[in-house]
């Protein structure tokens, strides 16, 4: 198992910038990973995808309401995956989670449903 922890969240205001980070916990990122991923979730919503990078070969993969502007990329020799966020939005506030898709059980980048485990959550607030 991997355990995941967030950070990097905070209070910005409109059009700046926080860069995520998501670092393994006690043991490394292994070879049973078949994706990272970053999805978000604000109060009375559902959990969204933000974006994923694939751990074989790094493609990455992203949400229509954040290309262009967040940029996931991953450090090997920190076992720490990123979320680089641009020109925020106050659509973009929520709570963001970094996760864990296992490649025994892999079917979707896009769907929190495929993710095996996941970090506790770091707050992303962004004013107008």
């Amino acid at each position: 198992q991997v355990q995941l922890v967030e950070s990097g969240g905070g209070l910005v205001q409109a059009g700046g910038s926080l860069r995520l980070s998501c670092a393994a916990s006690g043991r490394t990122f292994h070879s049973s990973t078949y994706a990272m991923g970053w999805f978000r979730q604000a109060p009375g919503k559902e959990r969204d995808f933000v974006a994923a990078i694939s751990w074989s070969d790094g493609s990455t993969y992203y949400a229509d309401s954040v290309k262009g502007r967040f940029t996931i990329s991953r450090n090997n020799a920190k076992n720490t995956v990123y979320l680089q966020m641009n020109s925020l939005k106050p659509e973009d506030t929520a709570v963001y989670y970094c996760a864990d898709q296992d490649i025994y059980y892999s079917g979707s980048y896009y769907s929190s449903r495929y993710y095996d485990y996941w970090g506790q959550g770091t707050q992303v607030t962004v004013s107008s």
